[in-house]
């Protein structure tokens, strides 16, 4: 049993043939010659650049700018720092929703910064959260 396994293994490296096993398929055989003769190479970095949209709205109206970017799964970096207070509080709930509906998160980085990601991107957090929040509404 130990030599069979050896034979196998040294088949496979290509020093040795290898004994067909009746359970082998034509297709496998055929994968296994491709790969002994030096196969296709397979690019093993299949996911495509990600664009981060930073965005700085004025109106209410750009909130749903934002919930269109996160459903077309782009992260979103929301900065609030120059909106007034009651409007911010409104783009902040429009588009937390449209973050829970997509199945994304939200974060706050800064004051008055906030990163929103679909669920295709995970926030990795390090900095501790302060005691005290730009917005009154947002506790910790």
């Amino acid at each position: 049993m130990g030599k069979r396994i050896l034979d196998k293994v040294l088949g496979f490296i290509g020093f040795e043939d290898e004994p067909e096993d009746d359970q082998m398929t034509a297709d496998s055989q055929d994968a296994l010659l491709r790969m002994r003769k030096g196969g296709a190479v397979v690019s093993l970095h299949t996911q495509r650049q990600m664009r981060v949209m930073i965005t700085e709205p004025h109106t209410f109206d750009d909130a749903q700018e934002i919930a269109d970017h996160l459903k077309n799964r782009r992260p979103v970096v929301l900065n609030l720092e120059r909106v007034e207070t009651d409007l911010a509080r409104r783009i902040v709930d429009f588009v937390s929703g449209a973050v829970y509906a997509l199945g994304g998160s939200i974060q706050k980085v800064g004051g008055g910064i906030f990163l929103c990601a679909p669920s295709n991107v995970d926030i990795a957090s390090e900095a501790k959260e302060s005691e005290k929040s730009i917005f009154p509404w947002m506790r910790s």
